[in-house]
């Protein structure tokens, strides 16, 4: 009885540190140098790049209004006036974070979502992403 309720205060322990351990968005306010379209499925994170057809404020405006209505996700740091905007989504049960940045750079949309704690993202990344860039539409091309 005794092993279990330990077990389970380091459970309630684990799940609490997710939650409430603060974020240091400058440090998840950054995107890899990307020189060509294209995506690159990373361990626990997904990056994708696509050419713009449309102007860069049309784009990044429209990620943010995609972004927002996805649940559980919020705008932590920049601006599509600043050029680069990350988001923060956690999952549903026990509230593991996920950072997507967006930008661009020369004709290039740049997503790069990626887990915080762990090494598998179960795939999440790369359905937020693209999930995200259907939405896009004739603003980007398709790979």
């Amino acid at each position: 009885m005794r092993i279990l309720s330990v077990l389970l205060l380091l459970a309630l322990g684990l799940i609490a540190y997710v939650r409430l351990v603060p974020t240091q968005a400058a440090k998840w306010h950054v995107l890899p140098d990307v020189a060509a379209p294209g995506d690159v499925s990373g361990l626990g994170s997904f990056l994708a790049a696509r050419r713009l057809t449309s102007s860069a404020e049309d784009a990044l405006t429209a990620v943010e209004r995609r972004a927002l209505a996805t649940p559980r996700t919020k705008l932590i740091k920049g601006s599509v006036a600043e050029g680069l905007l990350t988001f923060q989504t956690r999952s549903a049960v026990i509230g593991f974070p996920d950072y997507t940045t967006v930008g661009v750079r020369d004709d290039l949309l740049i997503i790069y979502g990626r887990l915080r704690f762990g090494q598998s993202d179960l795939g999440v990344n790369r359905a937020r992403v693209a999930g995200w860039l259907e939405t896009l539409g004739p603003l980007t091309e398709p790979l």
